[in-house]
Protein backbone atom coordinates (compact mmCIF):
# COMPACT_ATOMS: atom_id res chain seq x y z
CA UNK A 1 0.00 0.00 0.00
CA UNK A 2 1.21 3.42 0.32
CA UNK A 3 1.33 5.84 2.94
CA UNK A 4 1.91 9.35 2.93
CA UNK A 5 1.33 11.75 5.67
CA UNK A 6 -0.96 14.62 4.50
CA UNK A 7 -1.13 18.08 5.97
CA UNK A 8 -4.43 20.90 5.80
CA UNK A 9 -5.21 23.93 7.79
CA UNK A 10 -8.49 24.61 9.38
CA UNK A 11 -10.28 27.61 8.75
CA UNK A 12 -8.92 29.58 12.41
CA UNK A 13 -5.20 28.14 10.91
CA UNK A 14 -4.35 25.07 13.11
CA UNK A 15 -2.53 22.77 11.17
CA UNK A 16 -3.10 19.13 11.33
CA UNK A 17 -0.96 15.97 10.52
CA UNK A 18 -3.36 13.45 9.45
CA UNK A 19 -2.37 9.74 8.36
CA UNK A 20 -3.45 8.47 4.45
CA UNK A 21 -3.49 4.88 3.41
CA UNK A 22 -3.89 3.84 -0.28
CA UNK A 23 -4.58 0.50 -1.70
CA UNK A 24 -1.25 -0.44 -3.96
CA UNK A 25 -2.99 -0.65 -6.89
CA UNK A 26 -6.07 1.74 -7.56
CA UNK A 27 -8.08 1.18 -10.58
CA UNK A 28 -10.47 4.25 -10.60
CA UNK A 29 -11.71 6.17 -7.95
CA UNK A 30 -11.73 4.08 -4.86
CA UNK A 31 -14.50 3.82 -1.88
CA UNK A 32 -12.70 6.36 0.73
CA UNK A 33 -13.17 6.01 5.23
CA UNK A 34 -12.40 8.70 7.50
CA UNK A 35 -10.59 6.64 10.69
CA UNK A 36 -11.32 8.50 13.86
CA UNK A 37 -8.50 7.81 17.26
CA UNK A 38 -8.94 7.23 20.80
CA UNK A 39 -7.93 10.02 23.09
CA UNK A 40 -4.35 9.14 22.87
CA UNK A 41 -4.65 11.53 19.47
CA UNK A 42 -2.87 9.82 16.18
CA UNK A 43 -1.23 7.37 17.64
CA UNK A 44 -0.09 4.17 16.10
CA UNK A 45 -3.73 2.16 16.51
CA UNK A 46 -5.86 4.28 13.89
CA UNK A 47 -2.89 4.43 11.42
CA UNK A 48 -2.53 0.42 11.40
CA UNK A 49 -6.73 0.54 11.28
CA UNK A 50 -5.89 3.16 7.84
CA UNK A 51 -3.20 0.39 6.57
CA UNK A 52 -5.40 -2.70 6.91
CA UNK A 53 -8.37 -1.04 5.37
CA UNK A 54 -6.43 -0.01 2.76
CA UNK A 55 -5.28 -3.54 2.06
CA UNK A 56 -9.01 -3.78 1.62
CA UNK A 57 -9.57 -1.49 -1.10
CA UNK A 58 -9.93 1.85 0.81
CA UNK A 59 -8.16 5.24 0.57
CA UNK A 60 -8.48 5.19 4.26
CA UNK A 61 -7.21 8.78 6.20
CA UNK A 62 -6.80 8.47 10.13
CA UNK A 63 -7.48 12.10 11.25
CA UNK A 64 -5.74 14.52 13.68
CA UNK A 65 -8.24 16.32 15.52
CA UNK A 66 -5.52 17.78 18.32
CA UNK A 67 -3.56 19.45 15.72
CA UNK A 68 0.50 19.08 14.59
CA UNK A 69 -0.07 15.68 14.84
CA UNK A 70 0.00 15.40 18.96
CA UNK A 71 0.07 12.12 20.62
CA UNK A 72 -0.04 11.42 24.46
CA UNK A 73 0.55 8.37 26.31
CA UNK A 74 -0.48 10.28 29.69
CA UNK A 75 -4.27 9.77 30.48
CA UNK A 76 -4.49 13.06 32.09
CA UNK A 77 -2.96 15.05 28.73
CA UNK A 78 -5.68 12.91 26.97
CA UNK A 79 -8.18 13.88 28.92
CA UNK A 80 -7.50 17.91 29.15
CA UNK A 81 -6.99 17.71 25.60
CA UNK A 82 -10.42 15.57 24.74
CA UNK A 83 -12.25 17.47 27.39
CA UNK A 84 -10.86 20.99 25.74
CA UNK A 85 -13.26 19.70 22.11
CA UNK A 86 -15.51 18.43 24.06
CA UNK A 87 -16.34 22.22 25.15
CA UNK A 88 -15.75 23.08 22.00
CA UNK A 89 -17.63 20.91 19.81
CA UNK A 90 -17.90 23.06 16.85
CA UNK A 91 -14.16 22.96 16.61
CA UNK A 92 -14.18 19.82 17.01
CA UNK A 93 -16.53 19.21 13.59
CA UNK A 94 -14.97 21.38 11.68
CA UNK A 95 -11.55 19.57 11.85
CA UNK A 96 -13.04 16.39 11.41
CA UNK A 97 -15.06 17.65 8.35
CA UNK A 98 -11.52 19.19 6.96
CA UNK A 99 -10.30 15.97 7.12
CA UNK A 100 -13.12 14.19 5.64
CA UNK A 101 -13.46 16.89 2.66
CA UNK A 102 -9.64 16.40 2.11
CA UNK A 103 -10.06 12.91 1.91
CA UNK A 104 -12.94 12.53 -0.95
CA UNK A 105 -11.16 15.48 -2.84
CA UNK A 106 -8.53 13.32 -3.79
CA UNK A 107 -8.44 12.09 -7.27
CA UNK A 108 -8.10 8.38 -6.26
CA UNK A 109 -11.45 8.43 -4.25
CA UNK A 110 -15.33 8.06 -4.75
CA UNK A 111 -16.64 11.42 -3.13
CA UNK A 112 -20.29 9.26 -3.20
CA UNK A 113 -18.82 6.68 -1.00
CA UNK A 114 -17.67 8.03 2.26
CA UNK A 115 -17.23 5.98 5.46
CA UNK A 116 -16.12 6.62 8.71
CA UNK A 117 -14.72 4.37 11.98
CA UNK A 118 -14.14 5.93 15.13
CA UNK A 119 -12.68 4.03 18.39
CA UNK A 120 -13.73 5.68 22.11
CA UNK A 121 -13.55 9.50 21.65
CA UNK A 122 -13.31 8.81 17.54
CA UNK A 123 -16.66 7.19 17.76
CA UNK A 124 -17.91 10.60 19.09
CA UNK A 125 -16.15 11.94 16.60
CA UNK A 126 -17.85 9.99 13.73
CA UNK A 127 -21.15 9.28 15.08
CA UNK A 128 -21.01 13.65 15.46
CA UNK A 129 -20.21 13.79 12.02
CA UNK A 130 -23.25 11.70 10.80
CA UNK A 131 -25.45 13.71 13.09
CA UNK A 132 -24.38 17.11 11.55
CA UNK A 133 -26.02 16.09 8.36
CA UNK A 134 -23.10 14.80 6.10
CA UNK A 135 -23.17 12.59 3.21
CA UNK A 136 -21.50 9.52 4.98
CA UNK A 137 -22.73 6.35 3.81
CA UNK A 138 -21.84 4.16 6.57
CA UNK A 139 -20.43 4.74 10.21
CA UNK A 140 -18.80 1.85 12.57
CA UNK A 141 -17.86 2.81 16.00
CA UNK A 142 -16.06 0.43 18.28
CA UNK A 143 -16.38 1.27 22.15
CA UNK A 144 -17.21 4.75 21.02
CA UNK A 145 -18.25 7.50 23.16
CA UNK A 146 -22.32 7.47 22.05
CA UNK A 147 -23.34 10.55 24.46
CA UNK A 148 -23.78 14.34 22.64
CA UNK A 149 -25.63 17.34 23.83
CA UNK A 150 -26.94 17.52 20.04
CA UNK A 151 -29.50 14.56 19.82
CA UNK A 152 -29.98 13.83 16.17
CA UNK A 153 -33.42 14.94 14.45
CA UNK A 154 -35.10 13.03 11.68
CA UNK A 155 -33.59 13.40 8.70
CA UNK A 156 -30.00 14.04 9.95
CA UNK A 157 -28.34 11.08 9.69
CA UNK A 158 -27.72 10.01 6.22
CA UNK A 159 -25.28 6.49 7.00
CA UNK A 160 -26.29 3.18 8.31
CA UNK A 161 -24.68 2.91 11.81
CA UNK A 162 -22.84 -0.03 13.04
CA UNK A 163 -22.11 0.06 17.02
CA UNK A 164 -19.42 -2.56 18.76
CA UNK A 165 -19.81 -1.97 22.09
CA UNK A 166 -18.30 -3.97 25.02
CA UNK A 167 -20.80 -5.39 27.54
CA UNK A 168 -17.78 -4.62 30.83
CA UNK A 169 -17.75 -1.35 29.55
CA UNK A 170 -17.57 0.72 32.76
CA UNK A 171 -16.67 4.04 30.87
CA UNK A 172 -19.71 3.94 28.36
CA UNK A 173 -21.94 2.52 30.58
CA UNK A 174 -25.56 0.11 29.14
CA UNK A 175 -27.40 3.44 30.35
CA UNK A 176 -25.70 5.60 27.88
CA UNK A 177 -26.21 2.92 24.95
CA UNK A 178 -29.90 3.01 25.77
CA UNK A 179 -30.22 6.14 25.83
CA UNK A 180 -28.42 6.28 22.58
CA UNK A 181 -30.78 3.67 21.20
CA UNK A 182 -33.51 5.51 21.92
CA UNK A 183 -32.00 8.64 20.10
CA UNK A 184 -31.36 6.91 16.93
CA UNK A 185 -34.97 5.29 16.73
CA UNK A 186 -36.55 8.99 17.35
CA UNK A 187 -34.66 9.73 14.89
CA UNK A 188 -35.37 7.17 12.58
CA UNK A 189 -32.07 6.30 11.99
CA UNK A 190 -30.75 2.90 10.65
CA UNK A 191 -28.51 1.11 13.01
CA UNK A 192 -27.08 -1.92 14.14
CA UNK A 193 -25.85 -2.54 17.76
CA UNK A 194 -23.48 -5.53 18.98
CA UNK A 195 -22.62 -5.93 22.67
CA UNK A 196 -19.79 -8.32 23.10
CA UNK A 197 -19.64 -10.52 26.41
CA UNK A 198 -16.87 -10.24 28.46
CA UNK A 199 -15.17 -7.12 26.53
CA UNK A 200 -14.16 -3.78 28.56
CA UNK A 201 -13.90 -0.34 27.23
CA UNK A 202 -10.87 -0.13 24.29
CA UNK A 203 -10.96 -3.58 23.37
CA UNK A 204 -9.75 -3.45 20.19
CA UNK A 205 -6.41 -2.10 20.89
CA UNK A 206 -3.24 -4.38 21.87
CA UNK A 207 -1.46 -2.45 23.59
CA UNK A 208 -4.24 -0.98 25.77
CA UNK A 209 -3.78 -3.46 28.39
CA UNK A 210 -0.23 -2.05 29.44
CA UNK A 211 -2.22 1.60 29.45
CA UNK A 212 -4.53 0.40 31.50
CA UNK A 213 -1.90 -1.26 33.82
CA UNK A 214 0.66 2.09 34.14
CA UNK A 215 -2.38 3.80 34.88
CA UNK A 216 -4.86 2.33 36.83
CA UNK A 217 -7.68 2.43 33.97
CA UNK A 218 -10.19 -0.03 33.44
CA UNK A 219 -9.65 -1.43 29.87
CA UNK A 220 -8.65 -4.24 28.35
CA UNK A 221 -7.75 -6.09 25.01
CA UNK A 222 -10.51 -8.77 23.91
CA UNK A 223 -8.91 -10.72 20.39
CA UNK A 224 -11.87 -12.49 20.30
CA UNK A 225 -14.06 -9.47 19.96
CA UNK A 226 -11.43 -7.82 17.80
CA UNK A 227 -11.90 -10.31 15.37
CA UNK A 228 -15.63 -10.47 15.22
CA UNK A 229 -16.17 -7.01 15.25
CA UNK A 230 -13.48 -6.72 12.80
CA UNK A 231 -15.08 -8.96 10.10
CA UNK A 232 -18.81 -7.67 10.84
CA UNK A 233 -17.20 -4.12 10.23
CA UNK A 234 -15.66 -5.32 6.85
CA UNK A 235 -18.82 -7.28 5.75
CA UNK A 236 -20.50 -4.05 6.43
CA UNK A 237 -18.66 -1.85 4.49
CA UNK A 238 -18.57 -4.08 1.20
CA UNK A 239 -22.62 -3.78 1.65
CA UNK A 240 -22.48 -0.33 2.27
CA UNK A 241 -19.10 1.44 0.33
CA UNK A 242 -18.73 -0.97 -2.38
CA UNK A 243 -21.92 -1.80 -4.28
Amino acid sequence: MNTRQMCYHTKDGVMLKSYLALPEDIKGPVPCVIVAPEWWGLSEHPKRIAERLAAEGYAALAIDVYGDGVTTDDPGEAAHRMNELLENPKVLLDRALAGSKELHDLPETSRDNLGAVGFCFGGKIVLDMARSGLKLKAVATFHGNLSTTKRAQPGDVKAELLIAHGADDTMVTMDVVEDFKKEMDAAGVSYDLDIYEGAKHGFTNPKIDEQAEQNDLDLAYNAAATEKSWQKMLAFFERTLKA
